[in-house]
């Protein structure tokens, strides 16, 4: 089971078949960069598209617990100088929380503990 970053989602959406390979495995969207991905969407493309790929993922998207949203938002502020972003630290603490990896191709998170990374 993996959780996937805003970041593969974009990939996957633009065809890259190094992330595509992400929707044949197990994998998990936290609701919170479902909604990061959708805005993404709606702003590159339109309504339609977002709706289409919110509606394709909605089986993957799961809740984020408040404890997880407060810890994330500690770990962000904890590690300032690495300029994350809030939507990814969610997803990274939920994936740490869950013994999960976490996909991403942010270099941000290229060296963390349980991480995935994937370049571009």
């Amino acid at each position: 089971m993996k959780c996937l970053d805003t970041y593969t989602l974009v990939e996957i959406e633009a065809g890259n078949p190094k992330f595509a390979k992400f929707l044949n495995e197990e994998f998990v969207i936290t609701d919170l960069t479902m909604a990061e991905f959708y805005g993404d969407l709606y702003k590159k493309y339109d309504q339609k598209t977002a709706e289409y790929w919110l509606k394709k993922l909605s089986p993957f998207c799961q809740t984020v617990s408040r404890d997880i949203i407060i810890q994330a938002v500690q770990y962000r502020i904890d590690n300032k100088s690495q300029n994350l972003s809030f939507f990814d630290c969610i997803g990274y603490l939920f994936s740490l929380h869950h013994n999960i990896k976490f996909v991403t191709g942010d270099k941000e998170f290229r060296h963390k503990e349980n991480v995935e990374f994937i370049q571009k």
